[in-house]
């Protein structure tokens, strides 16, 4: 009887074990499956893989491939984009499929085929190690240098200026006061497709975060004359 009733516990534990490891492993197949979800509205701005549709509501769009007539092209179009959650870019999600709304019918003009490249793209927890720069006086170069990565805020502007009897343009940052009087310049050597991007995304602002990655400073007697404090590459732009 003893026998009976230590057998029957015995089955009852295995069977117990078995209903609870096949529910864990059920549980991580389902969580590793992305749910993907529809996405439907116009197209504000969209620059190499990254595209923006109010709707998505703080989301950017990964794309991940080539689009039919070009990304750039979407601009101003009604879009139906499914996606799917990237697990670890909170403010990413990846295209699956893309189409335009011709009429009342939708076309489509893009399905994965690749696995997606985030080179140049900057995450949240990443924008924490620029340091945000105050900047007060061209004749206080402690206030910039020694630090590698940046951010100030400023306006972009693009200017012509005049280099062995020829013309070129040079993108710099301006920096001003609360009163608006120019501080310093900051020279862009170059700009990624993520702080392009968000440069048409914000386009109805006109001043921004600019984070940069510091390649040079500017010499003291060039820095009198021309109000250029160092140089850089901006990786991303944002309000804050």
């Amino acid at each position: 009887m003893v026998f009976r009733k230590n057998g029957l516990l015995s089955f009852v534990i295995i069977a117990s074990v078995i209903i609870l490891v096949s529910a864990v492993a059920f549980g991580q197949q389902t969580q590793s499956q992305p749910q993907t979800k529809d996405y439907e509205g116009t197209v504000k701005a969209a620059v190499a893989h990254y595209l923006y549709i109010p709707q998505a509501q703080g989301l950017d769009i990964f794309v991940a491939g080539s689009v039919q007539g070009g990304l750039e092209n979407l601009v101003g179009k009604e879009v139906r984009v499914k996606a799917s959650p990237i697990a670890d870019k909170p403010n990413l999600i990846l295209a699956e499929s893309i189409e335009i709304k011709e009429g009342a019918a939708y076309t489509s003009v893009y399905t994965r085929s690749a696995e997606p490249d985030f080179a140049g793209y900057l995450s949240p927890h990443d924008r924490e190690g620029y340091a945000a720069l105050n900047i007060t006086n061209i004749n206080k170069p402690e206030e910039w240098e020694g630090k590698e990565k940046v951010k100030v805020y400023g306006k972009l502007q693009t200017s012509k200026v005049k280099e062995g009897g020829q013309e070129k343009e040079v993108t710099h940052i301006v920096l001003t006061d609360k009163k608006g009087k120019e501080i310093g310049r900051v020279i862009v050597n170059g700009l990624s497709d993520y702080a392009n991007f968000y440069l048409k995304k914000l386009r109805l602002f006109d001043k921004f975060w600019f984070y940069l990655e510091v390649t040079d400073q500017v010499d003291k007697r060039v820095r009198a004359r021309t109000r250029e404090l160092f140089s850089g590459n901006v990786v991303f732009v944002g309000l804050f």
